[in-house]
């Protein structure tokens, strides 16, 4: 019995000291979940922006496999590459979950500036220009310079930099690659291209002759494209970097607490693991064998074909609501502007004059201004200045509907005025106000002469939609740059495209036909006549 109390007494000492201990551990895990939590806007999840047009840091796939991670603001695509094996690794060593959120490259620092997303993982480099909007991590890569071009050109052979005099080349936008292409002796330096998929069919269909690449992006290009190669460069003969680093960091907010912990994280990835996995990811890009030009179309279609479908549906949802309410705002607008207030009762005119002014303002606001930069202002402005999180659909149903509605406005108004006064006059003789002069009389007349306009602009939307790739909605144009990107075969994927775009308008316009048809034949009316008159 004493040595039963013996060992009880000993385990309970033993158990207060592994206590003691653990106190001091678990402290100082609650201070570094702290200074992660306040620097996420979820305190559980950390919201990673990123192209998923970039292999092999980062591309887009249709499932999970080879640890592939949903992509959340694009239901069906999933997201992988280096900087999504990088991302997954961070987010596990810092306790918290990873959400990857696809959106194009210009449209990633307003997204972190927003609130949007937590951290930019895209192979981004820390310029000068970006420590200015952005903080960076230490460095979760670093490569060198080459330029990408076609293996049976003459540049293929060039050992340094003069061997590209007179050469066709070009960069990606708003990166520092385009500012590279000075440093080469009278280079015939293009317009800068806006991802890596254009710059590659570019180069292999001749358009230029080389592009500027990091190493990584380079060989997966090659990877998925047989036919291109790179020029890489002793030292001297090369790209003269000066302060430009070719190190890819984490891009964060400024001030961020996020900083040291995905350093202190980033020091436990060894260098030989993170040259394992960039292998590894260059690998999968590699193409499988050479299927021909319709091959490689039916190949994409049977991989993406779901989410063609899906965007292609977006795209006819957005269209239609966007239609349909924008002409409702522009059926409102058109009849108040119809309203007559005459001068001598005051307060109604300069109230009418206000609200006018404001319709007015309206209307040449957002039928003066590109639909691409309102959906910029609208989707990052509202989170950045007003706190106020709009999903990409319900954005992209806000800004088209408003455009819609700037112009049906004018052409509803052109209807209503198209109208002889006359039939106004006769209504107010019979009694009519203006309300149900409006709704019974001009109105209708009035739909049936802009239905032909109405339908127009709805075929217009389904094509205008594909601005909103700007703010990554999926619709069929945000699709089809994944796909491209996923696969390299630019020219395969847009053909696809196109042939579903002209369906759906094609489609639409015989409908929209068919209606017009059918309300002009209509032979029916209703005789208006003056309560005083029995009908």
């Amino acid at each position: 019995m004493e040595n039963s109390h013996h060992r009880l007494y000993h385990w309970f000492i033993m158990a207060l000291l592994f206590i003691f201990c653990l106190h001091p551990v678990s402290t100082q895990a609650k201070e570094i979940d702290k200074s992660v939590a306040s620097g996420l806007e979820d305190s559980k999840t950390l919201k990673v922006g990123m192209e998923a047009n970039y292999a092999p840091f980062n591309w887009t796939q249709t499932d999970d496999s080879n640890g592939a991670v949903p992509i959340s603001n694009s239901s069906g695509e999933y997201a992988n590459g280096y900087d999504v094996q990088m991302a997954r690794k961070l987010a596990d060593k810092l306790g918290v979950k990873l959400e990857i959120v696809k959106l194009e490259w210009d449209g990633l620092p307003p997204a972190l500036e927003s609130g949007k997303i937590d951290a930019i993982i895209a192979g981004m480099s820390p310029t000068e220009e970006r420590l200015k909007q952005m903080d960076f991590t230490n460095s979760y890569y670093n490569s060198d310079i080459v330029l990408v071009v076609d293996k049976d050109s003459p540049y293929a052979s060039a050992n340094s930099l003069d061997d590209f005099a007179n050469a066709k080349v070009t960069g990606q936008l708003n990166t520092f690659h385009y500012d590279l292409i000075d440093q080469i002796p009278n280079v015939n330096k293009q317009t800068a291209l806006e991802a890596f998929p254009t710059m590659i069919s570019s180069v292999m269909s001749g358009k230029i002759d080389a592009y500027i690449s990091e190493r990584p992006g380079a060989m997966s290009a090659i990877a998925a494209n047989p036919d291109l190669t790179y020029v890489s460069f002793d030292d001297n003969k090369g790209f003269d970097l000066k302060d430009v680093t070719t190190d890819v960091a984490v891009g964060l907010r400024k001030d961020s607490p996020l900083v040291d912990p995905i350093n202190d994280a980033l020091d436990t990835i060894s260098n030989d693991e993170r040259e394992d996995t960039m292998e590894d990811m260059v690998d999968l890009n590699e193409q499988d064998e050479d299927r021909g030009f319709l091959g490689d179309i039916s190949n994409i279609w049977s991989k993406y074909g779901s989410q063609f479908l899906r965007g292609a549906g977006n795209t006819m949802f957005i269209a239609l609501t966007s239609t349909i309410i924008g002409s409702l705002i522009g059926l409102i607008i058109a009849i108040i502007r119809s309203i007559k207030v005459a001068k001598t009762d005051k307060i109604k005119y300069v109230l009418y004059k206000i609200i006018d002014f404001i319709i007015v303002a309206y209307i040449e606001i957002f039928r003066g201004t590109p639909m691409m930069v309102q959906a910029m202002l609208i989707f990052y402005g509202s989170k950045l200045f007003f706190d106020f999180d709009l999903s990409s659909m319900a954005a992209a149903l806000l800004i088209v509907s408003v455009n819609t509605g700037a112009y049906l406005s004018e052409v509803i108004r052109g209807g209503i005025t198209g109208i002889d006064k006359g039939q106004t006059e006769a209504a107010k003789a019979i009694g009519m106000n203006h309300f149900q002069t409006m709704t019974s009389v001009i109105l209708p007349q009035a739909i049936r002469t802009t239905l032909p306009a109405l339908g127009n602009e709805f075929v217009i939307n389904i094509k205008d939609t594909s601005v909103l790739n700007v703010i990554a909605v999926t619709e069929l144009f945000f699709i089809t740059k994944s796909t491209a990107g996923s696969t390299y075969l630019t020219f395969q994927t847009f053909l696809i495209a196109s042939i579903i775009y002209f369906v759906l308008t094609f489609t639409s316009t015989r409908i929209l036909n068919w209606v017009e048809k059918k309300f002009n034949d209509s032979d029916t009316y209703r005789i208006h006549t003056s309560s005083t008159i029995p009908e």
